[in-house]
């Protein structure tokens, strides 16, 4: 991980840190393009966790949105979820 996203990852946890009380539920939202093999890796990122996932196509249908709502225990957490996603080719985490 280079600096910049380091940084960019440690004033997000701190700003998680303060905003809630832990555990909190959480909105995790992605833009994929539309593959089912992209958007099914996002959505098994998040099996057993009791996440409630939307996904809605962009007009071209060359993206697809991913916007899931689950309960975290921790800003680490939430930081280790982005980084494991942060793999999948094309993702942009919003």
């Amino acid at each position: 991980m280079d600096k910049k996203t380091e940084e960019f990852y440690d004033r997000l946890k701190g700003e998680l840190e303060k905003s809630n009380s832990w555990p909190a539920l959480y909105l995790f939202k992605f833009i994929v393009p539309t593959e089912a093999e992209k958007i099914e890796q996002v959505e098994k990122a998040f099996d057993c966790l009791g996440a409630v996932i939307k996904t809605t196509q962009s007009k071209t249908g060359k993206f697809t949105s991913v916007s899931v709502d689950v309960q975290m225990k921790n800003p680490q957490a939430i930081i280790d979820k982005y980084i494991e996603l942060s793999t999948i080719e094309g993702i942009v985490s919003l």
